[in-house]
């Protein structure tokens, strides 16, 4: 293969994989302890159904389902802190952790989410 045709074929490759963020992960057992610890920036992104059979006390609430979730989740943040993400078992959480990296948040999503979370109490 010519070493041109080569470069834009790896060109190509490296763009495409840099596409797709990457959103840091924590344990729930982490979480406990940075909650013990700190005070840190927690929201919970799951349906309103959802919080109503529970949540993590310090958590604000942002639905990752609304419309206007980025809108929402932005006013309640601090681009300044780091923000903890978690839903019911960890696939919103990543998605919506991804959306507001776009926006410029340092954002880490809670692996297991709140199903974890209440299996460990």
């Amino acid at each position: 293969m010519k070493p041109v045709i080569y470069f834009l074929l790896m060109s190509v490759f490296f763009i495409n994989c840099d596409k797709k963020q990457h959103v840091e992960s924590i344990t729930t057992l982490e979480l406990k302890e940075l909650l013990a610890t700190k005070n840190i920036q927690l929201m919970d992104v799951r349906t309103p159904e959802e919080i109503k059979e529970g949540f993590i006390e310090t958590a604000v609430f942002a639905n990752y389902f609304d419309d206007d979730f980025k809108t929402k989740a932005s006013n309640l943040l601090d681009k300044n802190k780091t923000v903890y993400l978690y839903c019911r078992s960890g696939n919103r959480s990543e998605k919506a952790g991804v959306i507001l990296k776009e926006e410029g948040f340092n954002v880490i999503h809670v692996l297991g989410g709140f199903n974890q979370w209440e299996k460990e109490n």
